[in-house]
């Protein structure tokens, strides 16, 4: 019988984003608290000749993309190289994690496929040689192969564990599909040096998780809010138009989703009606820890 896996590829919010100057290497250095969430890709891995891929589910724009330009894809053939690996793998995905929504979707199905093939090819790789190989398809993916709450900087790719942050749970506001966009390399360029900053607000956050302490709104930040009214008007109208209602949403990564603390103060019920009034798919989601967001599962 043919072996397999079963993974999740959680998405992600970031509870802090910051930018503290552009490096030597044209990249933005940063530093930020992400935080894995429970809306999940589900990501089965079968051994196979060769390399392969079949998407279903919420695919968007990436159905009609060929296999070999998927982020999934070549993680594959990164690790395979790598690890000088003589092996295949069908990779089905499954999404459910909207495409270019600013949730970090793609990196967390490279790093689930990244952590399975570690097992299924018998690979015997830690995870710090796990995040240099995801290092090599992307800045995002290596805070996936720690997923739960995580401390990251460089352009990346250092990621610090963090203990689990108190459970929480949010409503996430995606935007529909036709309007959402590749727009990460846009909002970097967007940001001058009068929106860098020292990272204060990332130590800050850091420090209260490790504290134990519930993560609050009057803590989080996000450098992109600086420049989301000129880069991404809808998302900036329909934060504005929550934040008229007492309502405190904060942008999800470069946005254009984001985010509202769901606590005893705010009615998630009126909170969901009113993000889709406003144009955006609302899901309630909760804070998804690491032991539960890298679970493998044999099928």
């Amino acid at each position: 019988m043919t072996r397999g896996l079963r993974l999740l590829a959680p998405a992600k919010i970031n509870w802090t984003l910051e930018v503290l100057r552009i490096r030597a290497d044209g990249y933005h250095e940063l530093r930020s608290v992400l935080q894995t969430v429970s809306l999940c890709d589900v990501v089965n891995l079968r051994e196979a000749a060769a390399i392969e891929l079949v998407m279903t589910g919420d695919a968007g724009p990436l159905a009609d993309e060929p296999p070999e330009r998927n982020l999934a894809h070549r993680a594959a053939a990164v690790l395979r190289e790598h690890a000088g690996a003589r092996r295949g793998v069908r990779i089905e995905l499954e999404k459910h994690v909207p495409v270019a929504a600013g949730l970090g979707g793609g990196s967390s199905d490279v790093a689930a496929v990244l952590r399975g093939l570690n097992v299924l090819w018998g690979l015997g790789l830690d995870d710090h040689a796990l995040m240099r190989v995801a290092a090599v398809v992307g800045s995002d993916p290596p805070f996936f192969i720690a997923s739960g709450t995580a401390a990251v900087s460089g352009r990346g790719q250092h990621v610090e564990l963090l203990v689990d942050a108190i459970a929480a749970e949010l409503l996430l506001a995606m935007p529909r599909e036709h309007r959402r966009g590749e727009k990460t390399a846009a909002m970097f360029s967007a940001l001058t040096p009068s929106d860098f900053s020292e990272g204060y607000a990332t130590i800050g956050v850091r420090d209260a998780v490790e504290a134990g302490r519930a993560v609050v709104d009057a803590e989080l930040c996000n450098v992109f809010e600086r420049v989301t009214a000129r880069m991404q008007p809808e998302t900036e109208l329909a934060m504005d138009a929550l934040r008229a209602q007492g309502l405190t949403p904060h942008l999800a990564g470069a946005g254009p989703s984001f985010f509202l603390l769901l606590d005893a103060q705010v009615d998630g019920g009126a909170a969901s009606k009113r993000v889709r009034e406003l144009g955006f798919e609302p899901r309630v989601v909760r804070t998804l820890g690491r032991e539960d967001a890298l679970r493998i599962e044999e099928l």
